[in-house]
């Protein structure tokens, strides 16, 4: 499994934060009032982070050499530092386009909604952060044997 990379993590932001503006623009359009999320939703992905490093620090310790630990165990906390992070990367952009969204209509946005989306932003990016981290701890030190050219065995049947 490929480690989460810096540019997969831009593209789901953008697209959270086309899908917030977006979201607002029709909910707006259609006279209904904005999306505002609950300040319940920071709190949660909080708790998922939290969630995704306590997961991930047994593999951690077991990677440094404190006893054994069950393969699948490690690949199901390393799964969840993957989604944690995708996760936090398209809430903190549904939040952002949220935000933009407000902040380009020409009335002052309430105080309330600004701070729940900044909230929003901010628990997501804590959220992307613990999820590298977690993936961090879930990788494999090098191994010495792979440093060294391997002599290469016959293919069988002299295939090519």
């Amino acid at each position: 499994m490929r480690r989460t990379s810096a540019g997969l993590l831009a593209v789901l932001a953008l697209l959270g934060t086309g899908a917030g503006f977006v979201l607002d623009q029709v909910l707006t359009a259609t006279g209904r009032v904005t999306f505002t999320p609950s300040l319940l939703l920071p709190v949660l992905l909080l708790l998922v982070g939290a969630a995704s490093l306590g997961v991930a620090w047994p593999v951690r310790r077991s990677v440094r050499g404190a006893g054994r630990i069950d393969p699948f165990r490690a690949l199901r906390a390393a799964t969840l530092a993957r989604a944690s992070s995708l996760l936090g990367a398209i809430m903190a952009g549904f939040g952002a386009g949220l935000l933009v969204f407000l902040l380009t209509r020409p009335i002052d946005p309430p105080v309330g909604s600004t701070v729940a989306m900044l909230a929003l932003m901010g628990s997501a990016i804590v959220l992307v952060i613990a999820g590298l981290i977690a993936e961090q701890f879930c990788t494999l030190p090098k191994d010495p044997d792979d440093s060294e050219p391997r002599d290469r065995a016959p293919e069988p049947y002299g295939g090519r």
